[in-house]
């Protein structure tokens, strides 16, 4: 279901910066909300269309910069909320769509920017992209074997979902454990050249696993410094 075709995007909202971030558009992020430049963000939002922005700081942002943003970020809307005693709130947050910052319209009391909202190309017919949506599904579940974890919640719903973008969206912003390959994944709007992406990475990941192991051999974690 396209969310944003059932909500009028603003042209300008508030955002959030956050450290080692990428949000993607359909994943939920739970957040505490404590500053109180954030506190009042999320006051003004409530009462109006309860949405705002989350974007992840630039390490390579301009240097002396408050808080430098990536130029993609994505746009969210509250699903939930819950207002603590102490005037901290706790809430779910559900990405709608990707955004490209535009401009920097305020910095206080909170940043406020411009944005373009930002569409995704298939790069490829469909059947290509289910075809490679499945194979990642494969590399997921032969990764959690290798590292002899239990079934994730998260895997075994990725299952569930059809769509390629929403899949490999979901599966990025869960899975993938490199803040800078997630903001990559992020800003690239072809779902094919998403799906490629994620796809080598996992690759790269087991091979990584497999030698892992074969230099470990029968030693436990902590004594593989040892062999």
């Amino acid at each position: 279901m396209d969310m944003e075709a059932e909500i009028l995007v603003p042209e300008d909202v508030a955002v959030m910066t956050l450290p080692n971030v990428a949000f993607f558009p359909q994943a939920l992020l739970p957040l505490h909300i404590f500053e109180p430049r954030y506190r009042l963000m999320l006051k003004e939002a409530l009462a109006t269309h309860r949405l705002f922005a989350v974007g992840g700081l630039d390490p390579d942002g301009e240097p002396g910069a408050f808080e430098p943003l990536h130029r993609v970020a994505t746009l969210g809307i509250v699903r939930a909320c819950q207002e603590n005693e102490n005037g901290t709130s706790n809430l779910l947050l559900q990405g709608l769509a990707r955004i490209e910052v535009v401009k920097t319209l305020q910095e206080s009391p909170y940043r406020r920017i411009q944005i373009r909202t930002l569409a995704s190309e298939p790069g490829a017919d469909l059947a290509v992209n289910q075809q490679l949506r499945a194979r990642i599904d494969r590399l997921l579940k032969l990764k959690q074997q290798l590292e002899e974890e239990s079934p994730r919640e998260i895997t075994r719903f990725l299952r569930t979902i059809d769509d390629p973008e929403v899949f490999v969206d979901i599966a990025a912003f869960n899975l993938c454990e490199s803040p800078l390959l997630k903001q990559k994944l992020l800003e690239t709007l072809d779902v094919h050249e998403r799906l490629e992406i994620f796809s080598r990475q996992l690759r790269r990941d087991i091979e990584a696993i497999k030698l892992r192991k074969r230099l470990q051999g029968s030693l436990p974690d902590d004594a593989i410094s040892n062999n």
